[in-house]
């Protein structure tokens, strides 16, 4: 038996060279086989999460648009715009702007003053990846986010060599926008440079229904009335983004990214539809100058996974309201608001995956704002000069996150995340959350899930300490979140459907209110007044079909139905 198996393997050693000598170099050899089966396991951290990821398409499709339309059309979330170059703020799931945490490469870009996010300073054109995490499944970015999070990030470009791209855009009312990337990919380094310019006089025309007009005859009876055409007041802006993006492989296989993003943006505020007064003579304008910086180093290796990052944000906001009382081009300045804002960051985390059955994290994040804020518009009543008077605020922040997955079988997964928040002098109780998922049919790919999380939003500088009217002893927000729903996915490369279907039931209680004191101050201040109810259902489909080498077909459709109840 030994020797027929020697001449075996002489005989096929003797054949090959003679083979491989006899077929042309570039000839391809074809075998017939009845079936090829690929497996796969579904990733450990996605275990009963609930998240849209926006599809890269349409971060394109609205590059010369903000982030905030690109959220309009590619996920459930509600923005409320008051048109371009004007505030654009989330609501998730019927929360408030501040109910919504986001970060941008693992830093949150959250205002420590306003507790929300202008995502129409936030442009499309900078942002590789932007994932919604809903309700519950937030707990695993950040906390605070009783609405959920949204996680935006940069990452190095694919193709290798040098690379340059320019769009331009030229719109109506005097609107230009510019785009400029320059990248470039090699073997250890990668680097990216894009720089965004947008301008427009804004100044289009609308009818206004809060003006009527009323036409008199010779006595001066009314004899007919009209809505007058108006020219949108004070609405110009010019806004300039600048994003430095730098990458190093090692060879070990661990990466260095540094990103720096610089904003600069001179906005006037449009008028009031109902404002009476001559455009000429009153303005307001808002300034912003930011800087966003990041730094971080990750590694992978034996299943361990290594996570540090650093960052700095500084912001120098200002609003001014000008008035000119004589129409002679002399303006007064009857209100200049500045804050000046300085926030350190660091993280460091680890992942730990065991035998494809268990996943450990751990996460610690570190923040410390640094806050000078008042009116610069103040007379001194003995000088009649400005008085420049800023408060000075500072808070710490740290923010403690553990979680264990667990896959006893490759149809079940369970999670716990656990989360605990400090911030100044204070603490939040325990933030638990608990995931469940079941592959209930493998045909399909039909996945059903459930979570459940108590998460606290802890009050923001302005809550606490606005000068007139803060309120040092609020109380976080708390509340409860329940998912359910399933998600499915059919076809191949060629054509392909999914979809899900969430449910979502949430209670908010201490929900933070700015009131009026009743007094003739007329002075607001904050109060833990409201118990909100927030329950409804996201549904999402998407569906690929390719046509041919160059043509492809593709529907995405996004549907929320939200009820929001103040108890």
């Amino acid at each position: 038996m030994l020797r027929r198996l020697l001449l075996s393997i002489a005989l096929l050693a003797a054949l090959r060279p003679a083979a491989q000598a006899a077929a042309p170099e570039d000839s391809l050899y074809v075998r017939d086989i009845e079936r090829v089966e690929i497996t796969g396991t579904r990733p450990m951290k996605e275990i009963g999460v609930q998240r849209t990821k926006l599809d890269s398409i349409v971060l394109r499709d609205n590059i010369s648009s903000s982030l905030a339309d690109a959220l309009t059309s590619g996920s459930t979330i509600f923005i409320k715009s008051y048109g371009r170059a004007t505030l654009a703020t989330a609501s998730f799931r019927g929360t408030s702007p501040s109910h919504t945490q986001v970060t941008w490469n693992g830093m949150k870009v959250n205002s420590p003053l306003f507790g929300q996010v202008d995502f129409s300073l936030i442009p499309a054109y900078f942002i590789d990846n932007a994932t919604l995490y809903h309700g519950a499944s937030s707990v695993g970015i950040t906390g605070g986010g009783l609405g959920g999070a949204i996680t935006l990030a940069t990452r190095p470009g694919d193709e290798e060599g040098f690379h340059m791209r320019y769009i331009q855009g030229i719109g109506s009312f005097t609107t230009f926008d510019e785009f400029l990337h320059l990248s470039y990919t090699g073997a250890r380094w990668s680097a990216s440079t894009r720089l965004l310019c947008s301008t427009s006089e804004n100044d289009f025309l609308y009818r206004n229904y809060h003006t009527k007009e009323f036409e008199t005859d010779a006595d001066g009876n009314i004899v007919g009335t009209s809505y007058p055409l108006r020219r949108n007041r004070n609405g110009g802006f010019r806004d300039i983004h600048l994003l430095q993006e730098l990458y190093h492989t090692f060879g070990d296989g661990s990466r260095l990214s540094i990103a720096a993003w610089y904003l600069d943006s001179h906005r006037g505020l449009p008028l009031l539809s109902s404002d009476r007064n001559d455009e000429k003579s009153k303005k307001d304008l808002q300034d912003e100058r930011t800087l966003r910086a990041t730094a971080g180093w990750e590694r992978l290796a034996n299943g361990l996974k290594l996570d540090l990052r650093a960052g700095y944000t500084y912001t120098d906001l200002r609003y001014e309201r000008l008035q000119d009382p004589e129409g002679q081009g002399n303006f007064l300045t009857m209100t200049d608001s500045r804050s000046y804002v300085h926030s350190l960051f660091a993280r460091a985390g680890a992942e730990y995956a065991l035998r494809e059955k268990w996943l450990f994290t751990l996460d610690v994040t570190a923040s410390q704002h640094m806050v000078n804020s008042g009116d610069f518009s103040l007379i001194d009543n003995t000088t009649g000069e400005y008085v420049r008077q800023l408060d000075d605020r500072s808070r710490f922040e740290l923010s403690g996150f553990a979680a264990v997955k667990w896959r006893p079988v490759p149809r079940l997964g369970v999670a716990l995340n656990l989360r605990e928040e400090l911030y100044g002098d204070r603490t939040t109780p325990l933030i638990p959350a608990l995931f469940v998922d079941w592959l209930a049919s493998k045909r399909g790919n039909v996945v059903l899930k459930a979570s459940a999380a108590r998460n606290y939003r802890y009050p923001t500088l302005n809550d606490l300490y606005f000068q007139p009217g803060g309120n040092p002893d609020l109380r976080p927000e708390q509340g409860w979140t329940f998912d359910a729903g399933g998600e499915f996915s059919l076809g191949g490369p060629s054509r392909s459907l999914k979809g899900s279907l969430t449910f979502f039931d949430s209670e908010i209680d201490d929900w933070i209110l700015w009131l009026s004191d009743g007094a003739k101050s007329g002075i607001y201040t904050p109060v833990n007044v409201k118990r909100v109810h927030s329950y409804g259902l996201e549904l999402k489909v998407d569906a690929r079909a390719e046509l041919g080498r160059r043509w492809s077909l593709r529907f995405d459709g996004n549907y929320a139905w939200t009820r929001s109840i103040n108890r």
